[in-house]
């Protein structure tokens, strides 16, 4: 049930924290109009994730059982590998979110309501979909028959609601840098979970050998019925008699992505050559425009510290005040 919450509060808090970017900058840039369209992509959003997650549940249940398995398998895997990469996405960019958003958003409402709702829809949808089948993936991965694990990720999406609507009131500050590093660590154990018991279900598909090879069998000392074996399975997908492929498969995948996770430098060559461009650009910027911005000077916006000023002129858009003196979003 952990896991699941993880899921839930790590996927929601991302998409809450898009949606007060958005609403946020609209009120400061006296856009109201403009809110309308903006919820009716955030709505339709999350229709499809929903949508999406019954296709995925009650459509696999028509399949005959190898069929079943190697669906859910493959998607578990496809799965794992959505959210490996969301996590290192939002690692790199979650410090210039908030200006990469307010760019999409000054060009859409140049270009009218159709590209408002689109807007909105791309910026969540992305995230209510790798939700549900991840969601999906991890919910059979626990596979207890019981209400647990979308209990606690029902109980995941409304602490990030919660969460989301705080901080676009101001009421909560928390350093989300360091939030999101923690959590994608924890959700990469968990996807690490969710990968091997997708490759189990493939070797029961017989797409995949080794079924009875077992790398070991500790069933005897944990219970998979006892409490114990439910939390770590619950938190970790633990399996006692996982086959060697399993286990081979975890151990390739958690190790070498955590320690890439905690590099100093983040996923990806050339991470430090990027960001030392753009805080010179952001400082040449500032410059012509007769203000004197440090590199590393904090963003206080909507209760959510850890933001830094970027090369879009962030803290100008957030004065709602561009260089000549008129509000930021209403040229169109």
């Amino acid at each position: 049930m952990f896991g699941n919450y993880l899921i839930g509060l790590r996927e929601g808090l991302e998409a809450s924290l898009v949606v007060c970017i958005l609403i946020a900058y609209l009120v400061k840039t006296e856009r109201r109009d403009a809110l309308r369209p903006i919820w009716i992509g955030i709505g339709v959003a999350c229709a499809l994730a929903l949508g999406f997650g019954c296709a995925l549940t009650f459509g696999s249940q028509e399949l005959t059982f190898k069929a079943q398995e190697a669906l859910g398998g493959s998607l578990s895997i496809v799965a794992v590998a959505l959210v490996t990469w969301m996590v290192f996405w939002m690692r790199r960019t979650a410090r210039h979110l908030k200006a990469e958003l307010h760019g999409k958003l000054d060009a859409a409402l140049q270009m009218g309501t159709g590209a408002l709702v689109a807007t909105a829809f791309l910026a969540v949808g992305r995230e209510g979909l790798e939700t549900a089948l991840f969601v999906w993936a991890s919910v059979r991965a626990s596979g207890d028959g019981t209400p647990g694990p979308l209990i606690g990720v029902l109980l995941g999406l409304l602490t990030a609601i919660a969460l989301g609507w705080l901080f676009y009131k101001g009421t909560v500050r928390i350093n989300l840098a360091k939030f999101f590093t923690w959590t994608g660590a924890m959700l990469v154990v968990v996807a690490a979970g969710v990968l091997a018991y997708g490759v189990h279900d493939l070797q029961e598909a017989e797409f995949l050998g080794g079924l009875q090879n077992k790398a070991f069998d500790i069933s005897a000392t944990i219970p998979p019925d006892s409490w114990y074996g439910t939390l770590l399975k619950g938190v970790f997908n633990f399996q006692p008699d996982p086959t060697v492929v399993q286990v081979t498969v975890w151990l390739l995948y958690l190790i070498p992505t955590l320690a890439f996770f905690f590099a100093p430098v983040g996923f990806g060559p050339g991470k430090g050559k990027v960001n030392a461009t753009h805080e010179q650009a952001s400082k040449a910027a500032h410059s012509a425009a007769g203000r004197t911005v440090a590199a590393d000077g904090p963003v206080r916006d909507g209760g959510v510290d850890g933001d830094r000023t970027d090369g879009d002129g962030d803290r100008v858009r957030d004065g709602a005040r561009g260089a000549g003196g008129h509000p930021v979003g209403d040229e169109g």
